[in-house]
């Protein structure tokens, strides 16, 4: 995987860290509208993909494939009651598995990250459009797309823009 790239996503996280340390717990714990998420489960939700992509991420090394199970995000948030949690102990968690992502990707042999694989299912799973030739690569680039899009959301409830 490309070190730059990585190094950039290292940034983001170090970046967010800060900002979201500085939301206090009451704030966090509110839903911007009826039916969205709070900031408390925005993280929870993106400490449950940090764990699915991490099993995504070491099985793609190891497999032909891309292909992987999906998991019913709103299930999983009320599930584990995110909305109860103190806010930076959620907040350490999705530091600590973003920085095992991290790791993750930065020990991915290029061969690796960027071998075409035929049979997939990111039309399934996948934040974005998959390309024509899909990769770990687009699935670890796409990783990062879905963090920094759900960073936005509790900036912009944050600053009354939900």
């Amino acid at each position: 995987m490309d070190a730059a790239f990585v190094d950039g996503f290292d940034r983001i996280v170090d970046d967010a860290l800060k900002q979201l340390l500085a939301i206090p717990d009451d704030a966090a714990s509110r839903c911007p509208a009826p039916g969205k998420w709070s900031p408390k489960e925005i993280v929870g939700h993106l400490i449950d993909s940090a764990v699915n992509n991490q099993a995504r991420f070491v099985r793609a090394q190891l497999q032909e494939d891309l292909v992987f199970p999906g998991y019913d995000q709103d299930a999983w948030v009320r599930a584990q009651r995110y909305h109860e949690r103190r806010w930076h102990e959620l907040v350490e968690a999705w530091r600590t598995y973003n920085r095992q992502v991290a790791a993750i990707m930065r020990a991915t042999p290029a061969d690796v990250a960027n071998r075409p694989r035929a049979k997939h299912n990111l039309d399934e799973i996948a934040f974005q459009a998959p390309p024509a030739v899909a990769t770990l690569d687009f699935l670890m680039r796409d990783y990062v797309a879905h963090l920094q899009h759900h960073l936005r959301q509790i900036s912009a409830a944050r600053s009354g823009r939900s």
